[in-house]
């Protein structure tokens, strides 16, 4: 797994907000709060692209619902976790003063910060 080599007092500048990333449409925080700041703005691009695939997951297995109740509501639990383990994942890497990408999803870069 690759990561970025960061600016240890920068993000130790943006490691609050950058918290926030991780935690729904609050990815919005270090967007917007830490627009001057790399590693903030790393950490809201991988927060947006969790949000994303959490949406499209959701969305997804709703219409899946549809056709399989009960696969849409196994589909949805195990997403459920993954997503919380990504977000739980992100945290840590944001309190190491790191930019790990996350499993899977991580490589897609929305926001360009390094």
């Amino acid at each position: 797994m690759n990561y970025v080599e960061v600016d240890k007092q920068e993000a130790a500048q943006a490691k609050v907000i950058s918290i926030f990333s991780y935690i729904g449409l609050l990815f919005l925080v270090p967007l917007i709060a830490g627009k001057e700041n790399k590693f903030a703005q790393y950490h809201a691009n991988q927060g947006l692209v969790l949000f994303i695939a959490s949406f499209a997951i959701g969305f997804a297995t709703k219409i899946l619902a549809f056709v399989a109740p009960l696969l849409s509501m196994a589909i949805s639990g195990v997403s459920g976790i993954v997503i919380l383990v990504f977000a739980i994942l992100g945290i840590i890497n944001v309190c190491q003063l790191e930019a790990k990408p996350l499993p899977i999803i991580g490589g897609i870069t929305l926001i360009k910060s390094y």
